[in-house]
């Protein structure tokens, strides 16, 4: 029998500090991973996936920041009973026989809101997900990148080197390929954990809600002036300077999309504010401005110089504010819409408390884009029934509107009796 006084191995000698932790084991993949990049073994693939069992692991690699588009350039499939299997999809061509094996099974994805859109630009396009990532956050793990929810469900290190690579390149190097490939090969195993997780805290059914919402979120509309999106253009000033500016970015944008380049990479943002704010009035002045660099900045000098001509003689003026309907930033609507500014100040901290009860981020519980609308154009009525209403009008999900509606009409009720006493900031 162990000494119950004797020291223990746990126990570090006085005035000694503990021991470091060991570090996790750190993931590798069954199989060395190859690509599958022809007609023949990709459809030798589709066989063993049909035949496996149980959900599939489904991910895709793009290239942004490198490319202008958003295509997949790796596409990653697991299954339990058939393995791994990472294809390159422009040899491939069409996914029909893939679609039809796993089209009805549930998928897993990690931030499938992130991945959905170029899988269904190859055709692939699944019916029931379970979002790793999102899942994570319900189930109120403290980090929910794949790495870290990886280390706590299954307690493998995973390493995340590669993320930002340029997934066009050609040949894939090995290294990439093996972060593609435990990208999906551990995240099955992940979701059982996950779904335990849910399960024990009775959140399976919330989360079901969450990820069927995910899947069926239609794809936004185009913004009316996405120019205005150019970071730092708020120094810009009058409408022939916005002008400018609106034409760079418009030459930038045809261009990066003609050599299917990420537009940044051509010219930063801050290039283009730069000779907006300049103004040139000749070609080798906008060579010579400071500020304006590149790696088109001089190649595409003439493109340049025909935007900033068109910006400086076009009749077609910019409105110096956007016609997009957009909410104030909560820092203005003490002096704006005080109503507002007490309301939403009630709001967020009962809402918060209903977060912390069922340890869910409050971004989960409600979506902070409905609650400040919300908060900003109430119903004429504030009842618990009007808020729901709202809320669902806003594409609040059922359980959503059960945790908070209630809450949220009491805050607003208590906010127009008065300003609220010690509320945090709106912002």
């Amino acid at each position: 029998m162990t000494d119950p006084t004797a020291p223990g191995d746990d126990l570090a000698p006085s005035g000694e500090a503990e021991a470091t932790p060991a570090p996790l084991p750190t993931a590798v993949p069954e199989k060395t991973p190859v690509v599958i990049d022809d007609r023949e073994r990709y459809l030798v693939a589709v066989e063993a996936i049909a035949a496996g069992e149980g959900p599939v692991a489904v991910d895709a690699e793009r290239a942004s920041g490198f490319r202008y588009s958003q295509r997949a350039y790796l596409i990653q499939v697991f299954r339990r009973g058939a393995g791994t299997f990472l294809f390159d999809p422009p040899p491939i061509g069409s996914f029909a026989e893939l679609q039809e094996a796993i089209g009805e099974v549930e998928w897993v994805l990690h931030a499938a809101s992130q991945d959905l859109a170029c899988l269904r630009e190859v055709g692939l396009d699944p019916v029931t997900i379970f979002d790793t990532e999102l899942g994570a956050r319900l189930a109120g793990l403290p980090r929910v990148g794949l790495g870290a929810v990886v280390e706590s469900t299954l307690g493998l290190h995973l390493a995340k080197e590669h993320s930002a690579a340029d997934w066009s390149t050609r040949p894939l190097p090995a290294s990439w390929l093996t972060y593609a490939a435990l990208d999906v090969e551990l995240l099955v195993d992940v979701r059982d954990e996950i779904a335990a997780l849910l399960a024990a805290d009775d959140k399976l059914e919330l989360a079901e809600q969450e990820f069927a919402a995910v899947l069926s979120r239609e794809t936004p509309e185009p913004r009316t002036d996405p120019w205005r999106r150019l970071s730092g253009l708020h120094s810009v000033r009058g409408q022939r300077a916005l002008a400018v500016a609106r034409e760079l970015w418009l030459a930038r944008d045809a261009y990066a999309r003609e050599i299917d380049s990420a537009p940044g990479r051509l010219l930063p943002d801050a290039s283009l504010i730069v000779a907006a704010r300049a103004m040139p009035t000749s070609k080798r002045e906008l060579a010579a401005l400071q500020g304006f660099h590149g790696r088109a900045s001089r190649s595409q000098i003439d493109r340049w110089w025909a935007a900033i001509e068109e910006g400086r003689s076009t009749e077609d003026l910019p409105v110096l504010r956007s016609t997009e309907e957009v909410i104030p930033p909560p820092r203005s609507w003490a002096d704006r819409n005080p109503e507002a500014d007490r309301r939403l100040k009630a709001a967020k901290p009962a809402v918060q408390r209903v977060a912390e009860e069922r340890r869910i981020p409050i971004e989960n519980v409600v979506i902070p884009d409905h609650l400040r609308r919300l908060a900003w154009n109430p119903p004429a009525e504030t009842t618990p029934e009007s808020i729901a209403d709202a809320l669902r009008a806003l594409g609040a999900r059922p359980w959503q509107i059960d945790a908070t509606a209630q809450t949220i009409a009491q805050a607003f009720v208590d906010a127009s009796q008065g300003p609220v006493e010690g509320a945090e900031s709106a912002s």
